[in-house]
């Protein structure tokens, strides 16, 4: 079992690399992408808005809080009220964990259905993402009194809701394609929120130059993840 030191060594670098993938993935294909269908975009933009609140208002109704920045920030607590905090949050965490995953299923099926490269690169973005949180989460659970064994099984329970949000997302909007620019735009909200609000904070507080600089290349190497991801499909538009 891995050791919560190596765990926050993980995170960190993960959550550089997710800021490129994530903001990239939003705003160099997926709003693009959006954009160049036929939906009107004044309702659009609206959708965009409407998503940027909604995750405001699930993050300050802690449903969709991520717990993994709390880890290793260096704030120091007392041990008692970690555990009482953690226990009231465990449940909590796992359902909106749940929530959260049944969403990016429904949104890669979207994508995929707008566009496979796009599918490819929505999907890297989520695992990005999915990775340090989740490891937030076992980390949460075990502080809430679940056992290693239980944390696991939850966590891994909670990851297949992902799959069942895609195959109704796949089947939904197969039929009404109509609704896809929506939903990529409401993705691409969750994704620039969850960058900015969530992620970016979290690298700021690494203030010096030594730990400047791999956050820096981390998101480059992102952004160019996704661009090698998607040349393809960039080629395929073009004929």
């Amino acid at each position: 079992m891995f050791s919560f030191t190596l765990l926050a060594r993980i995170v960190e670098p993960l959550v550089s690399l997710s800021v490129g993938i994530m903001l990239s993935t939003s705003l160099l294909h997926a709003l693009p992408e959006a954009f160049e269908s036929h939906a009107d975009p004044r309702t659009l933009f609206a959708t965009l808005l409407a998503g940027l609140l909604a995750f405001f208002m699930l993050e300050k109704l802690a449903i969709m809080r991520h717990s993994h920045h709390h880890e290793g920030d260096g704030h120091h607590h007392a041990h008692g009220h970690d555990k009482r905090e953690a226990g009231k949050a465990g449940w909590m965490i796992l359902v909106g964990d749940g929530m959260h995953n049944f969403t990016d299923g429904i949104l890669i099926a979207a994508a995929f259905l707008a566009d496979p490269h796009l599918g490819i690169v929505t999907g890297v973005a989520i695992i990005a993402h999915e990775i340090p949180q989740e490891i937030g989460d076992f980390i949460v659970l075990l502080n809430a009194g679940f056992s290693r064994t239980r944390a696991y099984v939850y966590n891994l329970l909670c990851s297949l809701l992902a799959v069942a949000g895609g195959l109704l997302g796949y089947f939904t909007l197969d039929r009404a394609s109509n609704l896809i620019p929506y939903v990529l735009v409401f993705a691409s909200s969750g994704f620039i929120y969850i960058a900015v609000s969530d992620l970016m904070p979290q690298m700021q507080r690494r203030a010096t130059l030594r730990e400047t600089v791999p956050q820096v290349l981390l998101i480059g190497l992102g952004v160019c993840i996704v661009l090698f991801l998607t040349a393809g499909g960039h080629a395929e538009h073009g004929h």
